[in-house]
């Protein structure tokens, strides 16, 4: 057993064993969905940190950076604006006291709002999870020599376990130590990895003789080869997406209170731009160091120069980072949408007189369920890169409009609302599983976002306004 393999171990034993000792204290839905309702600002800045940063940054992020430079940070910019519009929110979505984003949308809208939201929620955070999955078996066949295809199953299995265990309870404690891995792994590889290219000079140099000099002039500029069109097409995605992110939302309603949820919030700001940056430099150092990726391995980039780049120890923080990074996401993208099944659609519509113990019971089915499902959707995607890009347009347009209106303008109404989510969601499928985007060389983004925004405005204005007992409550 080499060593990169072992220090991967030992960090999932470690992450099953402290979710096995969580399973032991849940006894509620409030525990497995929202830790309790007793979280810190401090441990609530590493979970959003470990639940942010996934393989949408390490495989995807860096994926796109090692192809076209530096224009990648597009990719993380709508992240960095959102998180500064979510401070003003993050306090009030706390007030609230609900567990769920369905819920609020209820609260806000009505039923089929929740409803609508839940099955949005469903597809998008589903396919988030499955990527989560193919970015594992990418780390196991660097590390091990696995088949990228057994990786991913292992992966899979792995991270639906975790999940099912201890539900948030066990995710926010480890995310602690996840997001103080991502931080060391990715800070510590980078004296090593810029030393080997022989500083920015010696990248530059590396990129002109594998590449060419204009395309090494573009990978080290900020817009690259990149139109502002295309810039944008990468920034809305996730703009929208973070704006609106459930994760988020269950972690500020799991906040000890509304001081701790906002406080957590700044933390969670530098270490996103910290870390996200960091990503994006060091894929363009492998860039120049690892020519041989170009031809389709672009998105291990990251991992190729954990394992090849890098002295053992520094490579095996870096793996084990990845790792943290893979398992942190992708068990909260399964717990999300697992807490939509169960409370928003069993316990709404099905079983309102539902036990806890049956709650608690159904959510780590729904778990196993949707761990499954998305084992079997990642087959449908190319990249990892296609399958964000898809997922967070989904969640971006069906659910954010609707649900930022419901903080920020009180003449949204339930028409409006309903209008916004469907729209955004049935323009988003059409577009994609159609390859409109291809045809007609518009992002899906755009139209989606247009559809989503006419229904939400249009649907407001063109009906009475809302009486006050429904807006109230996100204006206090």
């Amino acid at each position: 057993m080499n060593t990169y393999v072992l220090v991967v171990l030992v960090y999932l034993a470690f992450l099953m064993g402290v979710s096995l000792y969580a399973s032991r204290v849940v006894k509620t839905q409030t525990d497995f969905m929202v830790a309790g309702r007793k979280l810190s600002a401090p441990v609530l800045v590493g979970t959003l940190l470990a639940t942010w940063i996934g393989s949408g940054s390490i495989i995807a992020g860096a994926g796109l950076a090692y192809r076209e430079g530096f224009a990648a940070l597009w990719f993380d910019a709508g992240v960095w604006v959102a998180l500064g519009l979510i401070y003003f929110i993050a306090g009030r979505a706390r007030k609230l006291e609900q567990l769920t984003v369905p819920d609020v949308l209820e609260l806000r809208y009505n039923h089929w709002a929740r409803l609508l939201g839940t099955f949005v929620t469903i597809i998008a955070y589903t396919v988030i999870a499955s990527y989560q999955f193919r970015a594992g078996g990418l780390v196991l066949n660097i590390v091990a020599g696995l088949d990228p295809s057994t990786g991913t199953l292992i992966t899979f299995l792995f991270v639906t376990a975790f999940t099912a265990t201890a539900g948030l309870l066990s995710i926010a404690y480890t995310d602690i130590f996840n997001g103080l891995l991502m931080l060391g792994g990715i800070f510590f590889a980078y004296p090593f990895l810029i030393a080997r290219a022989g500083g920015w000079d010696g990248v530059r140099e590396r990129l002109t003789a594998h590449f060419g000099e204009a395309v090494a002039a573009e990978r080290l500029s900020l817009m690259g080869r990149f139109t502002v069109t295309e810039a944008l097409s990468y920034a809305l995605p996730t703009l929208l997406l973070m704006l609106g992110l459930a994760n988020m939302y269950q972690r500020f309603f799991s906040a000890r209170d509304e001081r701790a949820a906002r406080r957590a919030v700044i933390g969670w700001i530098i270490g996103t731009v910290c870390i996200e940056t960091m990503i994006i430099v060091l894929a363009v150092i492998g860039s120049s160091l690892f020519p041989e990726l170009a031809s389709g391995r672009s998105e291990q980039v990251l991992l190729y120069a954990a394992r090849e780049g890098l002295p053992v120890l520094a490579g095996c923080v870096l793996l084990a980072a990845a790792v943290a990074i893979i398992v942190s996401t992708g068990d909260s993208f399964l717990l999300v949408p697992a807490t939509n099944i169960v409370r928003d659609i069993y316990q709404r519509f099905i079983n309102p007189q539902a036990t806890e113990r049956q709650i608690v019971l159904y959510s780590r089915v729904a778990v196993i369920g949707l761990g499954l499902a998305g084992y079997v959707l990642i087959q449908f995607f190319e990249t990892v890169l296609r399958a964000a890009l898809f997922s967070y347009t989904m969640y971006g347009v069906g659910i954010t409009p609707a649900l930022l209106a419901g903080f920020l303008w009180k003449r949204a109404t339930t028409t409006g609302g309903l209008a916004s989510i469907l729209g955004g969601m049935l323009v988003t499928l059409i577009w994609h599983f159609a390859s409109l985007a291809e045809a007609t060389g518009i992002e899906t983004i755009y139209p989606a976002l247009a559809a989503s925004l006419l229904g939400l405005i249009a649907g407001s204005l063109l009906t009475p306004p809302p009486p006050e007992e429904k807006w109230r409550p996100f204006f206090s």
